[in-house]
């Protein structure tokens, strides 16, 4: 281990009573993200319909598409993971990561439905996002104590999913108002992703330079600590279970044949209950460990993979919305304040790196085996394989991820006499990075 009990990935709870105030870099951030993701989720919420109905893209290529920018996002993560802990340049790399995004919006405008030209603007946003995610994760876990980054990630993701909520409504509004006119989203989500850029710029603090390091050593490192290779196994495990939001919305309009306008709602339902969990979910991961929750919102996604079996009505598409919101709630910024105490501080952004992009990786496999699975057997078939490998990968990582330590509690009474030796503990004896 690298730090002391406190950096514990599920430290024990901190006492009743102790609160702290989110720190300014947190909201910060958070008020970029919200931005962005208004931006990203426009296009986001009618790509599936643009791709596969306007296009005319199968399932089978919509998979290969969405999973292997996904892919590309996970790779470039390593690249933007190791310069942000070069010196410890977190918000300089950030930041040329949402410009990248932000650009990308434009080249989906100027491509004009040709393939190279779309595929060329999804690369650059998915390079983007990978570029930026773990030096401003980093920046969330270096704000403040290890005891409270559930707290921290969950505020972060809360403003995250405002974003999320608004970016769909933004694209229904856009779409209404121009008569389906898809090039007009993307100019509009062009825009907000540069306001994004902007706040970044003038509102997000620098950091304090990081000591410096062999950077060709950064994430070699966070793979030798064998805590950290157990949270990786798990979420790695876990990612290529996962298919994917946008096949179960997918899933949702071919059951009910939804019009073309209405599709860009679906996510509205899973953004607004994220968002009203994000904050409960990470301070109840800080309180009683962050192991459970973690697995419980896997289970909360297999849950929906179940609902879909059944036939799908209006309730049936509550449910899934609901349990959606739950899985991200219980593990996306939980996932982060499980790993970034294991990490040293100059090291924290090439860890949480390899941790992104072995789920990502993941996902890809996950994404275009579900593609591949419909495609060729149907979709129920493929949804079934899909429920029945998460099932398997849930009890998997039940064994896998690290057990949580125990809470300090009164000494017991001893009888008179000297004192035992005892061995040091390996789990909270600190340790040279």
């Amino acid at each position: 281990m690298y730090l002391a009990n406190t950096g514990r990935p599920d430290a024990p709870p901190r006492p009743l009573g102790v609160r702290r105030r989110v720190p300014a870099t947190v909201i910060a951030l958070g008020a970029v993200s919200l931005v962005t993701d208004v931006s990203a989720e426009m296009v986001t919420a009618v790509l599936p319909l643009y791709l596969v109905l306007g296009l005319g893209l199968s399932p089978l290529q919509f998979g290969f598409l969405d999973g292997m920018f996904n892919g590309a996002t996970a790779l470039v993560r390593l690249l933007g993971g190791r310069l942000a802990d070069r010196g410890g340049r977190h918000k300089r790399v950030a930041g040329a990561g949402y410009l990248l995004s932000a650009l990308s919006r434009l080249g989906l405008l100027l491509a004009d439905g040709a393939t190279a030209g779309i595929a060329g603007s999804l690369a650059a946003d998915r390079l983007g996002k990978g570029v930026r995610t773990a030096p401003r994760d980093a920046l969330i876990s270096l704000s403040g104590p290890p005891e409270t980054l559930g707290r921290a990630f969950g505020v972060h993701r809360a403003m995250d999913t405002t974003g999320a909520l608004l970016g769909p409504l933004a694209a229904f509004a856009v779409l209404w108002a121009t008569a389906d006119a898809y090039d007009a989203v993307f100019a509009v989500s062009f825009c907000t992703g540069l306001l994004g850029v902007l706040l970044l710029v003038l509102y997000v603090p620098s950091g304090t330079p990081a000591p410096p390091v062999r950077p060709t050593r950064l994430q070699h490192a966070a793979l030798r600590d064998p805590v950290f290779r157990r949270v990786l196994y798990a979420a790695c495990l876990l990612g290529a279970a996962t298919i994917g939001d946008s096949f179960l919305y997918l899933l949702i309009q071919r059951a009910l044949d939804l019009p073309a306008a209405l599709f860009p709602l679906l996510p509205l339902g899973a953004a607004a209950g994220y968002l009203l969990l994000a904050v409960p979910a990470g301070r109840a991961a800080d309180r009683f460990g962050r192991r459970l929750p973690f697995l419980a919102g896997h289970a909360a996604l297999l849950g929906a993979y179940a609902a879909l079996l059944l036939p799908v009505a209006w309730p049936t598409v509550t449910a899934v919305l609901v349990l959606l919101a739950v899985f991200y709630a219980s593990t996306d910024g939980v996932l982060m304040a499980l790993a970034g105490p294991v990490l040293p501080a100059h090291r924290r952004a090439g860890g949480l790196a390899v941790l992104q992009t072995g789920q990502a990786l993941a996902r890809l496999l996950g994404a275009a085996g579900f593609g591949a699975a419909w495609t060729f057997w149907g979709q129920g078939p493929a949804l079934w394989a899909a429920a029945l490998a998460l099932a398997a990968a849930l009890a998997a990582a039940w064994r896998i991820l690290p057990a949580p330590a125990r809470a300090p509690g009164p000494t017991p009474a001893r009888a008179p006499g000297p004192t035992p030796a005892r061995a040091p503990d390996p789990d909270t004896t600190p340790e040279a990075p």
